[in-house]
């Protein structure tokens, strides 16, 4: 299964400490040999702050107490850089300690820095250092601290650039704290302020949306709401185009959300188109099972898949564990991907047949004769579809389904509608560009 892990393709996309979660469980999986891993934390924490971490890994790797001198260097380094920063941001840090004092600040930043020149002599440099010495905590392991100056300083600050960069801080602090609400929150003001027409150039509009979309990775697999909030997200035009430009593994974590969603999304159709386009630059079980099942109707095949994919989605960090809903009861993303994966073929293959036999169908789905009459019956009598069973003969004999001509009109009309806009907005797009030329 190392063939189809992602994290060589991931963790470019990623900040460093962010790489972490994703080791830890290669780690836990047995992937790769232990030494690989341990050498691979190494090289990672190289470029931190978090030394001492470094060490520890370094005596468990070399089975020894001692570690190379240039560590403790580092050390050394780190702790007086950590202490001069300290100095430089504590009359800021001192200010905003202060509740009574706080309480000064208004909505207004050109206010809030001529308040705090004239009675707290803080200007622009304490403020800078803030912002330092919020990042070097991030880099020493304290993304707690990191978080809480990096939001204050967002409050002060008035370089666009330099709040934008302390706000992907502040993701990656409340991401690594599990803090998953919070995240989402500034997920989606990363995502407002990519997506404004005054940011940067459109080179670093896609980078950008790749970048988010990687990290929002961590959030949606971990919340409630997640699987349809990657759709949500994944399949809007602009981030779809960046992943099949630059990103086309991605499509295994949408394919997956729109597998276990509950509810099919009228998007499903356009998007097993992407798959297919796209199968040639990059494909997986996951995505080969939609094409098996949509594509090229080959159950056998799909079967095949649907087996492979059990295996990815254990096996992928994000994938394989178990979400918590709202009634605090958990369930596998593994199971839920299995009962509607036997649903796509058990819906698709009822499509083209009118005379089913049992036998058959149990095979096609992965199960016993008697699990798949149990499920079978269970579907019949939970999604109203029009089939019987005959047990005699050992069948299931689907009703003929004549589509409602008015619901085929009212999709199209919906279709339409949506090409509309989207033909529009790119018009009026042109029309601005043209302007600004």
């Amino acid at each position: 299964m190392a063939a189809y892990d992602l994290t060589p393709r991931i963790a470019p996309n990623l900040d460093r400490h962010l790489v972490f979660p994703l080791l830890e469980f290669l780690q836990e999986r047995q992937f790769y040999p232990d030494e690989q891993i341990l050498k691979a934390k190494i090289e990672l924490l190289n470029k931190t702050n978090m030394v001492d971490y470094a060490m520890d890994i370094h005596k468990s790797l070399y089975r020894t107490e001692d570690v190379p001198q240039d560590m403790i260097e580092r050390r050394a380094e780190v702790v007086a850089r950590l202490k001069a920063l300290e100095e430089a941001a504590a009359p800021l840090v001192a200010f905003l300690q202060n509740a009574s004092a706080v309480q000064e600040l208004r909505a207004d930043k050109q206010y809030n820095l001529q308040m705090l020149h004239d009675r707290y002599q803080i200007g622009p440099d304490q403020i800078e250092a803030l912002y330092q010495y919020a990042k070097f905590q991030f880099e020493c392991g304290n993304y707690s601290g990191a978080a809480d100056y990096l939001y204050q300083y967002r409050a002060l600050c008035t370089n666009s650039e330099r709040s934008l960069s302390a706000l992907w801080g502040k993701l990656a602090a409340e991401v690594l704290m599990q803090s998953w609400d919070i995240a989402l929150e500034e997920l989606n003001r990363l995502k407002e302020i990519i997506d404004s027409k005054s940011f940067s150039s459109p080179l670093n509009q896609v980078q950008s949306r790749i970048w988010l979309m990687h990290w929002s990775l961590f959030i949606f697999f971990n919340n409630e709401n997640g699987r349809t909030q990657i759709i949500d997200l994944f399949n809007q035009d602009k981030y779809l185009n960046a992943i099949q430009t630059n990103a086309p593994h991605l499509l295994r974590y949408l394919a997956t959300a729109f597998i276990v969603n509950k509810r099919r999304r009228p998007q499903f159709k356009d998007f097993i188109k992407v798959i297919q386009q796209e199968q040639h630059s990059y494909k997986d079980p996951i995505t080969e099972f939609l094409a098996c099942v949509y594509v090229n109707y080959d159950f056998d095949e799909a079967q095949k898949k649907m087996k492979e994919c059990e295996e990815v989605i254990l096996n992928d960090p994000f994938l394989g564990k178990r979400l918590e809903d709202s009634n605090f009861s958990t369930v596998p993303l593994r199971d839920e991907f299995l009962e509607n994966a036997r649903l796509f073929i058990f819906e698709t293959y009822c499509r083209i047949h009118q005379r089913i036999d049992m036998g058959v169908l149990a095979e096609k789905l992965n199960l016993n004769y008697e699990e798949a009459e149990r499920w079978i019956v269970n579907l019949i009598r939970n999604s109203k579809l029009d089939a019987k069973i005959d047990s005699q003969s050992g069948t299931v004999n689907m009703e003929p389904n004549h589509p409602n001509i008015y619901e085929q009109l009212i999709d199209h009309t919906k279709a339409l509608s949506g090409r509309t806009s989207k033909l529009v907005s790119q018009i009026l797009e042109h029309a601005q560009a043209q302007a600004a030329r």
